[in-house]
């Protein structure tokens, strides 16, 4: 008796013994998944406030210069190159704007920039376009080389990390400056060139305690790169980035100017309105009464020459990221939000 309860003892603890081991594998198997997933998840939900969006896109935000040129076709006197919202006559018609800025008709070219924030698991992909009424020439002669309404911009690419009180690390930037796009890095940066070149480097200008990167915006045709690729050249203003505040220039070279950051999303705004045919044509570019030539819309700029498609820079970021860059490091092209596709 003794001698087979010793045996099915020994057979109890070693059956025991096994199933303890598959369900200590199972439980490790599960605890590693976990621990891969989890934070990410836990990340995403945190992050999917109104106020942490608020507040990244604020920090990543940048230094704007704008160069101003106060003679010529459609300058106004310097006027023509002010940032503005894109309804700063208080309405949606697109087909008004180039004479709307006019001084005389009493609207007021408060500064604003319009923003998209998109998301992987591991990066984040915001988008910052600036308006202009018009996009103008020195001299207006046969509709050449200006047009109604302008918008140009970048896309910044940014980390996921615990820096910068966890809204991640700065990687760089993809410019837009008329039909062609400009890649930049700051000193640092793992990222190099894959399929296009990098064509400079991104520099920092302390903001509030905080280094922002800093782009300038060319007169008259408004194209856009990382500062000094383009540069404010004699008169120009230095804008700041607000979530509440839009000011306007007191002169032609005011260097402390208030932008506000505006969501394309938000309700009832560029987004929701882009059916308007007064606003938009075809939902994705601008009407123009004046020379020739159109702007675009985000979601409809391109680079001729490149391989992304067309709108991809704000609708399909990572994968223009991929092929822009290399030395991407840990890079998710899956999206957790991505307002343009419906992923929110």
């Amino acid at each position: 008796m003794k001698k087979q309860y010793f045996f099915k003892s020994k057979m109890r603890i070693f059956l025991v013994g096994i199933f303890a081991s598959i369900a200590v594998v199972s439980c490790t198997s599960s605890d590693l998944e976990d621990e891969t997933t989890k934070p990410i998840e836990t990340e995403v939900t945190q992050r999917q406030t109104t106020a942490f969006y608020d507040n990244l896109v604020l920090r990543w935000a940048p230094v704007h210069h704008q160069d101003v040129d106060n003679a010529g076709c459609g300058s106004m006197s310097g006027r023509g190159d002010y940032i503005t919202a894109i309804n700063f006559d208080n309405d949606w018609v697109s087909t008004n704007n180039w004479n709307n800025i006019e001084p005389s008709k009493g609207f007021a070219p408060t500064a604003h920039c319009y923003y998209s924030v998109v998301e992987t698991n591991t990066h984040y992909f915001i988008l910052y376009a600036f308006f202009h009424p018009r996009d103008w020439a020195n001299i207006c002669f046969f509709g050449l080389d200006y047009h109604e309404n302008d918008l140009e911009g970048q896309l910044s690419i940014v980390k996921k990390s615990t820096a910068n009180n966890g809204y991640g690390e700065f990687l760089g930037m993809v410019t837009v400056a008329h039909s062609d796009f400009y890649s930049f890095t700051p000193s640092g940066s793992p990222l190099q060139a894959n399929h296009e070149s990098i064509d400079g480097t991104v520099s920092y200008e302390n903001y509030n305690n905080q280094a922002h990167p800093v782009t300038a915006q060319e007169s008259k045709g408004h194209g856009l790169k990382a500062w000094p690729a383009y540069k404010i050249i004699g008169d120009g203003i230095t804008y700041y980035p607000s979530l509440t505040t839009a000011e306007v220039p007191a002169n032609n070279d005011d260097r402390d100017v208030k932008y506000k950051l505006v969501n394309i999303f938000e309700a009832n705004g560029f987004w929701d309105r882009r059916f308007n045919t007064a606003f938009l044509n075809n939902a994705k570019s601008f009407p123009s009464t004046q020379g020739s030539g159109n702007a675009n819309t985000p979601w409809n700029w391109d680079d001729k020459d490149d391989n992304p498609g067309v709108g991809e820079l704000a609708t399909d970021p990572a994968k223009l990221v991929a092929d822009y860059f290399k030395n991407l490091g840990n890079f998710s092209t899956t999206y957790t939000l991505n307002p343009y596709k419906g992923i929110n």
